[in-house]
């Protein structure tokens, strides 16, 4: 069904239960008002630090935009952008586009005024939702979007470029208008992550978002009695999809607009939370705070916290083995996606296999994965080779790119990109993404790997490894070290440290500097190579 349809069953089976809340801890503690304070419909008064909506307001309010849209003239297929930071107003504004038959357009919050308008060119929008964080960057590019015939202002004092969401909305049903929408019907168009250039716009149909919707609640057993604590921006497929499996099973979600340790158990405590997704860096900082002694769990009532999943990168076990050290009692599980795959799940680790920690999983809910070499035949147990998966999740194509569209989907098979290993269980293993391994002397080196290792040393925080330009060698491997706070190593120590390893996956190059990674969590390994794969680097031999 048109996932649509999911949030019109809520409204009508836990009309007055909660289904969002939106936490902003940085009003609480600062007194700055960074979005605008009001009240919702039949809520009655609304604090700017915690805002709260039940499933019949939700379902209410992306009617609301729905009607607003249709009488403004958009059509079925027209994309509408969406560039709001996470609050409890995004995912109503994205549901009212679907229900309009209109295709949702996420855009990324730390795009440049110049990275929008070339996704809204690209993404072809008729009209763009934003919010207050970004009237500057929208102003500079307001005679340069041709296509974008309106401007819609979320918040409070409206520039003079947009009109006003509130008093356009004013006046608009809050009942879901009469469009016929159906599980091939384009639904959103999200950008990929942007780590290897500019974007490419990735085409999603109702049938693939609500087959996420299926493959979550399978995966983690959301029920009614979950809580889940969403902390990612909703822009990006992870946040929103493992959100969906709370969309599936009716329960309430967390908006938590801040990622400092603190803030993250404060709100589980209070919320009574049962569900976390995090990235790799927030649960490093969760650990390092409670090692540190600034967080003591026994502040926190953390009982009903069942589950701990981190998806959007590579885990290190490492880090895996510290957590249940002092969370004993957590379910965890890590799952793989794409953006072209609708986000995490075709493959997935599954909370009963803890002891293969450091692989990805085996398929996922209803997918197909291969390990397959260059000719797109399986390997062998062992051997590397490119993730393909096949499911229905898979993208529709790369919008207006029939080239790139060619070149990943094969027979219905996704070319991930990703090269990894399958091992005599059925557990793959990531090795590296395909466009990041060095090749020294004829060798492959899989950074991954030797940044897995590095992590291990008490005194690394994070490590991300690139190769560099050799004379002799072709590229040499370096590693980017950013150590834990308070803590001091010496390039000497580290590379001793890395005697362990085969000589040929060593590094040769030691650098202590922070590793970029961006909102979702993937190291910006372009931005390293930009800053250190010029002239003057000489690797130590």
């Amino acid at each position: 069904m048109p996932i649509t349809e999911l949030l019109a069953r809520n409204a009508r089976l836990y009309a007055d239960d909660t289904s969002l809340i939106e936490i902003n801890p940085e009003i609480k503690e600062k007194r700055e008002v960074t979005w605008r304070e009001f009240e919702l419909v039949e809520a009655g008064p609304s604090s700017p630090h915690r805002r709260e909506m039940t499933w019949r307001q939700f379902d209410e309010q992306a009617s609301r935009v729905a009607n607003l849209l249709l009488g403004m003239g958009i059509t079925q297929g027209d994309k509408i952008a969406l560039l709001l930071m996470n609050c409890l107003e995004w995912l109503p504004m994205y549901f009212g586009i679907l229900r309009a038959g209109a295709v949702a357009v996420p855009l990324n919050y730390r795009y440049t005024a110049d990275e929008i308008k070339y996704c809204l060119d690209l993404s072809e929008a008729v009209l763009l939702v934003f919010g207050p964080e970004f009237i500057g960057r929208i102003e500079a590019i307001c005679d340069r979007m041709p296509r974008v015939r309106e401007r819609i202002f979320v918040g409070a004092d409206c520039p003079s470029f947009a009109e006003s969401y509130d008093r356009l909305a004013a006046d608009c049903a809050p009942t879901a208008p009469r469009i016929a929408i159906t599980d091939d019907d384009e639904a959103a168009l999200y950008f990929s992550s942007g780590t290897t250039g500019f974007p490419k716009a990735i085409l999603h149909t109702h049938r693939s978002l609500t087959s996420a919707c299926v493959t979550e609640q399978q995966h983690h057993g959301q029920t009614r009695e979950d809580n889940f604590l969403c902390i990612p921006p909703l822009y990006h497929t992870g946040a929103k999809m493992h959100w969906f499996g709370s969309l599936l099973a009716g329960s309430r979600a967390v908006l938590l607009r801040g990622v400092k340790p603190r803030w993250i158990l404060e709100t589980v405590s209070a919320e009574k939370v049962t569900i976390v997704w995090l990235l790799v860096p927030w649960a490093q900082d969760i650990l390092d705070a409670i090692e540190s002694g600034e967080l003591k769990l026994e502040d926190y009532a953390l009982d009903q916290w069942r589950l701990m999943h981190i998806g959007a990168q590579p885990v290190p076990p490492s880090l895996i083995h510290r957590w249940k050290k002092y969370f004993p009692h957590h379910l965890y599980d890590t799952n793989y996606g794409l953006t072209e795959s609708s986000g995490p799940g075709c493959v997935h680790l599954g909370v009963e296999n803890v002891h293969k920690v450091g692989a990805i999983g085996t398929t996922g809910h209803g997918w197909e994965a291969m390990i397959a070499d260059e000719a797109g035949r399986p390997v062998r147990p062992g051997e590397v080779g490119e993730l393909v998966v096949k499911g229905p999740g898979v993208m529709k194509c790369y919008f207006n790119d029939p080239k790139a569209t060619a070149a990943v989907l094969k027979d219905g098979w996704l070319l991930t990109g990703d090269m990894a290993r399958m091992d005599e269980d059925g557990f793959i293993y990531l090795v590296d993404r395909k466009k990041d391994v060095i090749i020294t002397g004829g060798e492959n080196i899989y950074p991954v790997q030797i940044e897995n290792f590095l992590r291990e040393h008490e005194a690394i925080k994070d490590a991300a490894v690139i190769g560099i330009p050799d004379h002799r060698l072709g590229e040499i491997a370096a590693a980017v070290i950013e150590l834990k706070p308070d803590r001091r190593c010496s390039e000497e120590e580290i590379l001793a440290f890395c005697a362990s390893l085969p000589r040929y996956k060593r590094p040769r190059r030691i650098i202590f500097d922070a590793v970029p990674r961006n909102p979702t969590g993937k190291i910006e390994k372009p931005r390293l190579r930009g800053k250190y794969c010029g002239g003057g680097i000489a690797a130590s031999r």
